[in-house]
C-alpha cells in the first residue's frame, strides 16, 4: 500500500519537505518583490541621470547589494523546493532505491560542502564586521555614499549557507528515514 500521508523523499516535486524549507519557501516568495523595488530605483536611476541629469548616488550600490541577498538567497530557496543542482541524465536512469543512495550520498557531500562554506564565509564576516581590536566596524563600499553593503551582503552569505547546512542535515535525515521506512515493510 502506498503511503499517501508522506510522500516519498525522492519525489520530484517542488513541495517543500519539512518546517524550515516551507518558511523559506514562504520567505522567498515574498522577498521576489524586492527584484520588482530594484527594477524601480534602476528605472529611477536611468530617469534621473538621462533626462534631468541629476544622476544619484545610491541606487546603483543598493541595486547591487539587494540583487546580491536575493541571489545568494536563491540557494536555499531551490533546495527547498527540490529544484538544486542534480545530474538528471545518470538520476533519472536509475532505480528509485539508487535514487535514495544517491540522495544520501548528494546530502552528505552538501554538508561537508555547506560546513567549509560556512567556516570561509565566518571568517569573511569577522574580518568585515570587527577591527583588528574586537569593535564593532563594518565594511563600507568605498563610494561617496560609503554604505555598509559589503559587510552585510558577507553576513548574508553566512547566514544563508548556515541554513543550508541545516537543510541538508535536515534532508539526510529524512532520506535515511525513507531509507528504514522501504526496508521495514
Amino acid at each position: 500500500m502506498k503511503d499517501t500521508i508522506h510522500p516519498p523523499v525522492t519525489d520530484n516535486s517542488e513541495e517543500p519537505r519539512n518546517a524550515l524549507d516551507r518558511l523559506i519557501y514562504k520567505l522567498g516568495n515574498a522577498l521576489s518583490l524586492l527584484f520588482v523595488f530594484t527594477v524601480a530605483i534602476s528605472f529611477y536611476e536611468v530617469l534621473m541621470r538621462y533626462v534631468f541629469n541629476a544622476p544619484t548616488i545610491w541606487v546603483h550600490e543598493t541595486a547591487s547589494f539587494l540583487g546580491g541577498c536575493l541571489f545568494v538567497f536563491g540557494g536555499i530557496y531551490a533546495m527547498s523546493i527540490n529544484k538544486h543542482v542534480r545530474v538528471v541524465l545518470i538520476y533519472d536512469m536509475v532505480s528509485d532505491r539508487t535514487r535514495r543512495w544517491l540522495n544520501v550520498f548528494h546530502h552528505v557531500m552538501g554538508l561537508i560542502f555547506s560546513s567549509l562554506l560556512s567556516w570561509a564565509a565566518y571568517q569573511m564576516v569577522q574580518d568585515s564586521w570587527f577591527s583588528p581590536f574586537g569593535e564593532i566596524r563594518l565594511e563600507t563600499s568605498g563610494s561617496a555614499w560609503n554604505p555598509a553593503f559589503p559587510a552585510l551582503v558577507k553576513g548574508m552569505i553566512f547566514l544563508t549557507l548556515s541554513i543550508m547546512f541545516v537543510q541538508f542535515l535536515l534532508h539526510l535525515i529524512q532520506e535515511i528515514n525513507g531509507l528504514r521506512k522501504r526496508k521495514d515493510v
